[in-house]
């Protein structure tokens, strides 16, 4: 298979590495009974949906109501809409729901809660909603000791609303080691079981427990309680999952296909086509290692040390280090650079080239709110 016919920049997946990523957290979480609820924010395709679901009437998890709107159409029916809830994209959730879709929704405040109430009782509609716990302090979400919790439990449970608790555990991304990554994922199992538990003591039970993250859903341990494990990025993969330690660049599945377009002689640069526009400006964990990305040869192969150094809108600079000239780099050399944030980088494009041993296909992608 020769890429030399793909206009550059462009979106390379490789097909078994994405295979080979989707079974290793599949088996990772039937070793523990445990559903999985995919995140599909990452490649926001329905054909990549197709394998990281088995069956698109699984669960899944999204993050704007656009993916709903998509995953819904191609027949997805169990999604949890994973961002919190404003009252004005209620009536659309509530016409998804009239297509035969549910639709979890997720809030942290009496606020939203009392706002979603009203909004049922004058549409006489029920919606399933999710209190989101924080468990680590990163983002949203109330701890499981706040009083809200039950507060907030009582008048969705009151109306037939409540159906359990979810959490998202951040601050895996700011370990540091393997074991950090595990007492994260301990840490964000605790949080939901200690919040369950209250609710209980009130009478209040919790159909869904649901927690999430690549590094924790796969350095994670005995998920106890836990009816759901949700992670987006693991099907690709990325650098930034390379640097903690979760998967080792040779399992990123996307990459960006470029060539070199020029030969800074006296700085001994190679110019590439893909710039910030390409590869985002998502620095990730390790900007001093791996810049705006860690540079493979057009077979998908690391080049050690070589990295996207700069970029500007349209151009990628590669800085080569000595002992490497630029005659081992003509103009038109393929290369493809691995992402730091895939989620980041897939956005910039269309769709994906699908390469596949001696096959090439094309699955789009979409974006937008």
């Amino acid at each position: 298979m020769s890429l030399d016919c793909l206009q550059t920049p462009c979106l390379l997946l490789d097909k078994q590495k994405l295979l080979n990523n989707i079974n290793r957290l599949n088996k990772q979480l039937t070793r523990f009974n445990v559903t999985s609820r995919p995140h599909l924010k990452t490649l926001k395709s329905v054909d990549a949906a197709r394998y990281m679901l088995g069956d698109l009437s699984a669960p899944c998890t999204v993050s704007t109501l656009q993916e709903a709107r998509q995953f819904a159409q191609a027949g997805c029916k169990d999604i949890t809409y994973a961002v919190g809830i404003s009252e004005h994209k209620l009536p659309e959730i509530l016409d998804l729901q009239n297509q035969g879709v549910t639709l979890h929704i997720i809030m942290d405040s009496f606020e939203q809660a009392q706002f979603v109430h009203a909004f049922c009782r004058e549409n006489d509609c029920q919606l399933s909603c999710l209190i989101e716990i924080d468990c680590d302090g990163k983002r949203a979400g109330i701890k499981p000791d706040d009083p809200q919790l039950i507060a907030i439990a009582k008048i969705l449970q009151s109306a037939g609303l409540f159906s359990g608790i979810l959490t998202h555990a951040g601050g895996a991304y700011d370990c540091r080691s393997l074991d950090e990554i595990r007492a994260m994922a301990q840490q964000e199992q605790a949080a939901v079981r200690d919040a369950a538990s209250k609710l209980q003591r009130h009478q209040i039970s919790c159909d869904v427990i649901s927690v999430g993250s690549t590094p924790t859903a796969l350095l994670g341990e005995g998920f106890d309680q836990v009816t759901e494990v949700r992670a987006g990025v693991y099907a690709s993969m990325d650098l930034v999952m390379a640097d903690l330690g979760v998967c080792q660049p040779e399992d990123i599945a996307l990459s960006v296909l470029t060539r070199v377009i020029g030969h800074n002689k006296e700085k001994n640069w190679l110019i590439l086509d893909a710039g910030w526009m390409a590869l985002s400006r998502d620095l990730g964990l390790a900007p001093q290692q791996n810049g705006y990305g860690r540079v493979c040869d057009e077979t998908g192969d690391v080049l050690p040390g070589l990295y996207v150094n700069s970029a500007n809108q349209e151009h990628g600079i590669v800085a080569l280090p000595e002992g490497l000239d630029l005659s081992h780099f003509t103009i038109g050399t393929l290369l493809r650079i691995l992402p730091n944030h895939a989620c980041a980088t897939a956005a910039q494009h269309a769709g994906y080239q699908v390469i596949s041993d001696d096959e090439m296909d094309y699955w789009p992608r979409f974006g937008g709110w």
